[in-house]
């Protein structure tokens, strides 16, 4: 009795572990809400704000649409770079990693 309790312990403090190593590495996958504007920077950072309707209407003239699955990446000392997706096979693996 005591081992199996032992067991289900271990087997409990090993998901809890794995979850938040999962989560650790992979990052929160989020879609932006309606109106919203995300901003990032060359270190990484991001900041986001909903707009008024004066100011949003603004920035829809200086927008242009996605037209296909964009992708980011920052290197060890920390600068973001956009990654050119613009191949079928990038394509296949932004996609591939956005699901």
């Amino acid at each position: 009795m005591h081992s199996i309790k032992l067991a289900v312990a271990i087997g409990l403090a090993g998901l809890f572990a794995s979850q938040a190593f999962a989560e650790d590495t992979m990052g929160a996958m989020t879609m932006m809400k309606p109106g919203q504007v995300t901003a990032v920077m060359p270190d990484g950072h991001m900041g986001t704000m909903m707009p008024d309707a004066k100011t949003s209407a603004e920035m829809m003239k200086m927008a242009k649409p996605v037209k296909h699955c964009v992708m980011m990446m920052t290197d060890a000392k920390g600068k973001t770079y956009m990654i050119d997706t613009s191949t079928k096979k990038a394509q296949a693996e932004c996609e591939k990693m956005a699901m």
